[in-house]
């Protein structure tokens, strides 16, 4: 389906963030490739480029992105190890961020394990 041979020793590692053009700007300062304003449907696209290159990437994405129902998406999240997802949360709503790990240390822990202690 989305197979990939072994990653080379020598690939260098890519970073590379998708999100809102003013989240994903700041990224592309420090050298990140970045892809603002991406839909779900190109979304797909760019994870099947990603997964062919065979190599090594640190991927971060805005959440809304994070939840597209894109099968690629729980391809590389489930099965291809030298790719890294991480959640990152929108720039004009960072406090409504939760992301999916936190629903899978509730249900392992309880729904107080997250709550802040006082």
């Amino acid at each position: 389906m989305y197979a990939a041979s072994p990653v080379q020793d020598t690939a260098p590692t890519r970073f590379i963030a998708i999100g809102s053009a003013p989240l994903v700007e700041g990224f592309g300062l420090i050298g990140f490739e970045t892809y603002p304003d991406v839909q779900c449907e190109a979304l797909a696209t760019l994870l099947e480029t990603v997964v062919r290159s065979r190599v090594p990437t640190l991927l971060l994405l805005e959440n809304r992105l994070a939840r597209c129902p894109c099968p690629i998406l729980e391809h590389i999240r489930n099965q291809q190890a030298q790719i890294v997802v991480v959640e990152i949360p929108e720039l004009h709503n960072p406090t409504d961020f939760h992301p999916e790990v936190e629903h899978l240390v509730q249900s392992v822990l309880g729904p107080s394990a997250l709550e802040q202690k006082t």
